[in-house]
């Protein structure tokens, strides 16, 4: 089943791990949409520079710094996906708990990994 997933923190660099999971989600089929600093594109995902109101998002996938998320907390919550998964590195109790209490659920868990034994 296709899980619409909005990476955040995307990167053109291939060894950058937001652009390998682009690429990994879209291979096993799900819908990406992509934020981004700057302008950029990953296979057919483009990047966009602001925050748009996407819908039926059912994850969002970090991968920027706890230092660099804070601009991101009332956006996510905004846009109420099912899951945030907060990739190694990007872990953050004090976002995961309000996320938690708007009803969202958190996961601190690597978005390759869960894709490649088929938890995603």
């Amino acid at each position: 089943m296709s899980k619409k997933t909005l990476v955040i923190g995307a990167s053109e660099k291939p060894e950058r791990y937001s652009n390998k999971a682009i690429k990994a989600l879209r291979k096993y089929g799900h819908q990406v949409v992509a934020i981004a600093l700057r302008t950029g594109r990953v296979e057919d995902v483009a990047f966009d520079t602001e925050k748009k109101s996407y819908s039926g998002i059912d994850t969002v996938t970090l991968y920027v710094g706890p230092q660099n998320q804070s601009d991101f907390y009332d956006y996510v919550e905004k846009i109420k996906p099912r899951r945030v998964i907060f990739n190694p590195g990007t872990e953050n109790k004090a976002f995961a708990d309000r996320l938690k209490a708007s009803g969202i659920e958190t996961e601190e868990a690597c978005t390759l990994v869960l894709l490649g034994i088929g938890a995603y």
